[in-house]
């Protein structure tokens, strides 16, 4: 059966430069468009690690497409183009089961820099815009922008607020931030068009862990509201190296 006999969305591949092939699977933020994206990964990484695609050289998948960075003088576009179509078909690429995790967050407008904006946009106290934001159910799509800058989908429709028309001045590390329809954990200080919901006490990304990276695209978060008090304890024992945010199951 063809993609379009099916109802899936046409992939399509295109050429970035001399170097890397992209290969779109739709253009929307959709969980189905994203696990497709992350399969052809997960195989192309596996190929990758096996040695079995020679000049394949790195991967990096977005919200609904797959870049793929390969060296020319060692694998040619056709051969990938091919290898790529293989692991397409229905047996090629297993999706991948991603864990869920809930992650701390404090809504305290001290450390909530933008939630009373966020309030008087959506028309809301402030207390129900955390309890909305908490009553969410949210999926990493993808990395991007800074090291483990986790990019989420699934915020409640009533916080869907655009961003901000210029940048904000920098946040601080782990701020909770929304925009544009979107969520996302910062994980360093910088300058955003986002708003600043709330802060974590939990270090999503980390040079002093084995795995830099806590979360990977295709995980769930959730968020559970602390108070400022359980905030510090939690930012303390976080600074010390702990993993405070729980995965289930």
């Amino acid at each position: 059966m063809s993609q379009a006999e099916a109802g899936a969305d046409p992939v399509r591949f295109r050429d970035a430069g001399e170097t890397a092939l992209v290969v779109e699977f739709g253009a929307r933020v959709d969980p189905e468009l994203n696990a497709r994206v992350l399969a052809l990964d997960a195989a192309l990484e596996a190929a990758r690690n096996a040695d079995s695609i020679p000049g394949l050289r790195e991967t990096v998948p977005t919200y609904r497409s797959l870049m793929i960075h390969y060296d020319p003088l060692v694998l040619d576009r056709d051969t990938l183009l091919a290898r790529v179509t293989t692991l397409l078909e229905p047996a090629g690429a297993a999706p991948r089961i991603g864990r869920g995790w809930t992650l701390p967050c404090c809504y305290d407008p001290a450390l909530a820099e933008d939630i009373e904006a966020v309030a008087d946009w959506v028309g809301r106290p402030a207390a129900e815009v955390a309890d909305l934001h908490t009553g969410g159910r949210y999926r990493i799509y993808m990395y991007g922008f800074a090291p483990g800058f986790a990019y989420l989908g699934g915020l409640p429709e009533a916080l869907a607020i655009p961003r901000r028309s210029h940048p904000r001045p920098p946040h601080p590390a782990s701020a909770i931030l929304i925009g544009g329809g979107l969520a996302a954990v910062a994980t360093l200080p910088m300058p955003t068009g986002w708003y600043v919901l709330g802060r974590t006490p939990e270090r999503l990304f980390s040079e002093a862990r084995p795995r830099s990276f806590l979360v990977e695209p295709g995980d769930t978060l959730r968020f559970e509201a602390i108070d400022v008090a359980t905030f510090a304890a939690l930012d303390a024992r976080a600074a010390r190296g702990e993993i405070i945010a729980r995965a289930d199951g």
